[in-house]
């Protein structure tokens, strides 16, 4: 029997989750009129899928996954849009660096993750941002824990390259943060 989603269940789903979806969509989109597009077709998905929903598990974490898929599908849809020669709006005035981050090494950090790939930066949105473990993670991109780990280990190893010593001490204990999954 398909379980139909009330309109305060709806509600209070959207209250609690649409700014994490927003601010995920946004660090990936890396503009905001296509994170709000994200935004409001994960809620619109999440609704219509409810009924699939496994009520014995978080919500979070399964709401965060039809969030990644969205934003995947969105992101191959702007490449074949680029493609064809159709490039989409996009929201130059705010840069999303100066919106969201406020200072200078914030504003460093975030434009290395920006540079890192797409599956490096869900695995480090995903587990430093959002605070998620990596088997949460790794369930969301549907990819094995280890996977999950050796992007992470990928990306940290990257931006320690990239970033000077003793301004980002998460980098150094990149290793620690698989003691959280």
């Amino acid at each position: 029997m398909k379980r139909e989603i009330s309109r305060e269940l709806a509600e209070e789903i959207f209250k609690e989750h649409s700014t994490y979806v927003y601010r995920i969509a946004l660090f990936l989109m890396k503009s905001r009129e296509l994170a709000e597009d994200v935004t409001q077709e994960t809620m619109i998905q999440v609704f219509r899928k409810y009924h699939t929903y496994d009520s014995s598990k978080p919500i979070r974490p399964w709401i965060y996954k039809i969030a990644v898929n969205t934003t995947r599908n969105m992101l191959r849809k702007q490449k074949w849009l680029r493609f064809i020669g159709e490039v989409p709006e996009s929201d130059h005035s705010e840069v999303l660096e100066s919106t969201v981050v406020k200072s200078e090494e914030e504003k460093e950090l975030w434009r290395e993750i920006n540079n890192l790939t797409l599956k490096s930066r869900e695995v480090i949105i995903l587990h430093f941002y959002a605070g998620m473990k990596l088997k949460e993670v790794s369930d969301i991109l549907s990819v094995p824990l280890g996977t999950c780990k050796s992007r992470l280990n990928s990306a940290l190893n990257t931006l320690r390259k990239q970033l000077p010593r003793n301004e980002f001490d998460f980098l150094d204990r990149g290793g620690n943060a698989y003691e959280t999954i």
